[in-house]
């Protein structure tokens, strides 16, 4: 075994990738990302001992959000910017240390309670961090069910730090989810914390991945206003084109400023597709459509687009060389050999002049399809006709919601969404966010009474508006419970962006979640029992049988 990594849907095997990502990361991005993680942990501790003192290093925060974020599934596979964000880990920790001695605090540790190496370590060359990585691996940590919970904390802080470092790019921040990231990072390393404990805080990281998820739904409803129903175009035209994807909104906002009066038309791809609901975006007449669909399409898509292609966060899979030339990465997305635009300074903006130069030697996109889709259905805009919803469903015609959220992915198995979609009985309405709904998205499946059967939401990152609507309903009902209502949960996941959705939605008081295509390879059986006895969370059966399961229901 030269690697270990399970922290995505198609780990190999349904257990683990041990040779090679399936993400197509090497072993050497992997241990480089498993030992980034083991120098966060240390500078945590480090870090949660200096705020006792008082002591509190903006510096900090923005390794441990930056670097959380860099590890998500298919966001960076530059082994140099792991190397970088270790030896600043390491550097930050090793100053809170002096600050502290300074107040005689010293890192010490007994021969009956020796400190975490996390703590310790020190390694500069690559061939020295590397050597790390068996005590950093998640195999380091035997107890299977100890493995399991700190897993389930990792993995969710990491998607919590991907809306922490949206909302932060915006102006927008959370010192308590800061102080939690920090603490929550610093308990995976406690080997005093039993199941229990550990249990309460795989719990408390769903707590606080709302509130990361509410400010960023402040902090882009702020920016750019509320998402609002929108027909977005799926065509192309005739100018040359920049093709934007991943999550990020002020990457786009500042794309497009730098793009107008240029002739170059801008595409939105896979999660950047809601961007084209927000009111602000709106008045860029070259702004023009979507193009293709999920992430894992792009190695086809991305060759048939012709332009350059902005990778504004994670969802890259490794490029062909045919198109490598065209492609951009920019914040925690990056791939070696392809060029990577810096992060703005403070009070400017990202320059992405050098797209726009390549672009105007570019021939047009090529056409993959015709016709329009309909999004926009956030809170906001749910809330509006949420009277006309409430009287459908007292007099019968919407029977019941499907939140079908999540993330699509490359595996056959998934077809089963779009099965199911067309499935379900007409008088259903499927609520929607993130990649997942480019299985369904593009079906006609009507209305009811002037309601589409799919609302959709936006990006993964707005899945709380999901949740929003789900508690209002309740209120408009007078429920007692949001477990009462016609809701049902049929996720599909994939990174770890999922994951925080999960424990934001278990934290809520939500129960018999369905979750697929293959619940997650980090969890024991354990684990997985106290899942399924406490919270109702299952697994996808076939198609016929989940529809009759979930009317029934």
């Amino acid at each position: 075994m030269s690697m270990f990594c399970h922290q995505c849907q198609e780990a190999a095997k349904g257990t683990g990738c041990t040779i090679k990502g399936v993400c197509g990361k090497d072993e050497t991005v992997s241990n480089l990302q498993d030992v980034l993680l083991f120098s966060l942990k240390g500078l945590a501790f480090v870090a949660q001992e200096a705020r006792k003192q008082g002591i509190v290093d903006p510096q900090v925060a923005t390794a441990l959000v930056e670097g959380l974020f860099a590890t998500i599934t298919n966001a960076n596979f530059d082994k140099a910017v792991f190397i970088t964000r270790i030896r600043n880990a390491i550097s930050l920790r090793e100053e809170l240390k002096k600050q502290l001695a300074l107040k005689g605090i010293k890192f010490q540790g007994t021969s009956k309670t020796p400190l975490h190496p996390s703590i310790t370590f020190t390694a500069d060359t690559e061939e020295a961090i590397l050597s790390v990585w068996t005590e950093a691996s998640f195999l380091a940590i035997e107890d299977p069910d100890i493995r399991a919970l700190r897993s389930l904390v990792i993995f969710g802080l990491k998607g919590m730090a991907a809306y922490m470092e949206h909302a932060i790019n915006l102006g927008h921040t959370n010192a308590d989810v800061i102080a939690f990231i920090e603490r929550a990072l610093a308990a995976t390393i406690d080997d005093s914390l039993d199941g229990a404990k550990l249990t309460a805080l795989v719990l408390e990281t769903g707590k606080y991945g709302v509130d990361a998820m509410a400010l960023l739904d402040t902090a882009n409803t702020t920016a750019y206003g509320n998402p609002e129903p929108t027909t977005v175009q799926l065509g192309v035209r005739n100018n040359p084109g920049i093709l934007i994807s991943g999550h990020d909104l002020k990457d786009l906002e500042e794309l497009l400023e730098q793009t107008k009066g240029t002739g170059v038309d801008v595409y939105t791809h896979g999660e950047m597709l809601p961007a084209h609901y927000y009111p602000a975006f709106k008045k860029y007449s070259h702004f023009v459509g979507n193009y293709g669909n999920a992430w894992w399409k792009q190695t086809e898509e991305f060759e048939a687009f012709n332009g350059p292609v902005l990778l504004t966060t994670n969802c890259l899979v490794p490029p062909k060389e045919s198109y490598k030339h065209r492609v951009f990465t920019t914040g925690e997305a990056g791939f070696p050999g392809c060029v990577h635009i810096a992060d703005r300074k403070e009070g400017c903006k990202k320059d992405f002049s050098a797209l726009i130069a390549l672009a105007k030697t570019c021939q047009p996109p090529k056409a993959l399809e015709s016709g329009t889709l309909v999004g926009g259905f956030a809170h906001a805009a749910v809330e509006k006709v949420a009277p006309a919803v409430v009287d459908a469903v007292k007099h019968g015609a919407i029977k019941r919601f499907f939140v079908m959220a999540g993330c699509d992915g490359r595996q056959k198995s998934r077809e089963y969404y779009s099965e199911f979609a067309e499935a379900l009985p007409e008088d259903t309405v499927i609520l929607t966010a993130g990649c997942a709904k480019y299985r369904y998205n593009k079906l006609n499946l009507g209305d009811i009474g002037g309601i589409p059967r799919i609302l959709d939401a936006g990006q993964c990152n707005d899945s709380y508006s999901l949740a929003l609507t789900a508690l209002k309903l309740k209120e408009a009902f007078g429920a007692a419970d949001v477990n009462e209502l016609p809701i049902s949960f049929n996720i599909a996941w994939y990174e770890q962006k999922a994951v925080i959705v999960l424990l934001a939605l278990l934290y809520l008081g939500f129960k018999n979640i369905h979750l697929g295509p293959t619940l997650p390879a980090f969890l024991s059986p354990h684990v997985a029992k106290v899942l399924v006895d406490n919270f109702g969370i299952a697994g996808i059966g076939t198609v016929k049988e989940d529809v009759k399961l979930f009317m029934g229901a």
